[in-house]
């Protein structure tokens, strides 16, 4: 019985039916298997930051595929980045919704004042979802003053 010297494969004839590698005649047992490691994030074929800075792309939607995705949902870093994005985006819809139901009970004469608030506070929540994408990209583990703490205790 020979085998392929190129990728292992059993050979029955003068050529490899896999991989097309001529048999020649020093053709000797098949390559011992490499032993079993653990998935890394490299794996998956993303590094630790590169998914950490991912994790705040979309929000709540890329924050929960990478808790489900079986590589990066092992590695605290990710988990920390995908829940802390989570929670951020989270805290930005509930800005919005309190700040729509203002608006609607708030008399005609503070809509400037409103729109001025809005304003300032979409720039800052702007500025912290970049800063915090930066952050995870250079291997940081920043923390955001409220929403950093629920972070780290879920992941």
């Amino acid at each position: 019985m020979a085998f392929c010297a190129n990728c292992g494969a059993e050979v029955q004839g003068r050529f490899c039916a896999k991989c097309g590698t001529p048999l020649n005649a020093a053709a000797g047992p098949p390559p011992a298997a490499e032993p079993y490691s653990a998935p890394s994030a490299q794996a998956g074929g993303l590094t630790e930051n590169v998914a950490g800075a991912l994790c705040y792309a979309v929000g709540l939607i890329t924050g929960i595929l990478f808790l489900a995705l079986s590589p990066y949902n092992k590695s605290k870093f990710v988990r920390f980045h995908a829940f802390q994005s989570i929670f951020l985006h989270l805290a930005w819809v509930a800005f919005w919704i309190v700040d729509t139901i203002v608006m609607i009970v708030m008399p005609a004469m503070f809509y400037p004042l409103n729109g001025l608030l809005w304003v300032v506070v979409s720039l800052a929540g702007l500025a912290a979802w970049i800063f915090c994408i930066v952050k995870a990209y250079n291997n940081e583990r920043f923390k955001l003053p409220i929403l950093g703490d629920l972070a780290e205790k879920q992941a």
